[in-house]
């Protein structure tokens, strides 16, 4: 995070928690005036600090409340066989999160769908699927703690 000082900290703080909060009461948040928070914030966003803006929709009210981790093992890790894995996995939805792991696995999937019964299609028919997929071990969410994301990022001198 360099180049982002204590302003531009406690901006992404209260943006992790609050993102359609006005600029005018982001200033006051902080500590600035509204003119140096826009121009902060168009900083962040152009120099890709600030992804963007979205809703947090709750996926259990949505039916999808099975959550599952998968640790994947590849039969081959040359970067070919890497990147034919990331392509596939961008291409299957329920896939929320994917990452490589330097461990006795190769990578850490977060798989979400309505149910047991459709998790299983999903392993079956996409996962396993995916190329140069050796096997898979999986671990069924019981309860989520914690699952909002990226908020409450500490500064420095806070930690």
């Amino acid at each position: 995070m360099q180049g982002l000082d204590a302003f531009d900290l406690k901006m992404l703080d209260v943006l992790a928690v609050e993102g359609r909060i006005s600029v005018t009461d982001l200033a006051c948040r902080v500590g600035l005036s509204k003119s140096p928070v826009q121009a902060r914030l168009k900083r962040l966003e152009e120099e890709g600090v600030i992804r963007g803006y979205r809703a947090l929709v709750d996926p259990i009210r949505l039916g999808r409340d099975h959550v599952a981790f998968v640790e994947v093992k590849l039969s081959d890790t040359r970067e070919a066989a890497l990147a034919a894995f990331n392509a596939g996995v961008l291409r299957v939805p329920e896939i929320e999160q994917c990452h490589m792991i330097a461990g006795s696995f190769d990578y850490l999937l977060k798989v979400r769908t309505g149910s047991m019964s459709a998790y299983r299609a999903v392993l079956a028919e996409k996962v396993s699927t995916l190329p140069h997929v050796a096997n898979t071990s999986t671990y069924v969410a019981m309860q989520a703690v914690k699952e909002e994301g990226m908020g409450g990022y500490a500064s420095p001198s806070t930690v």
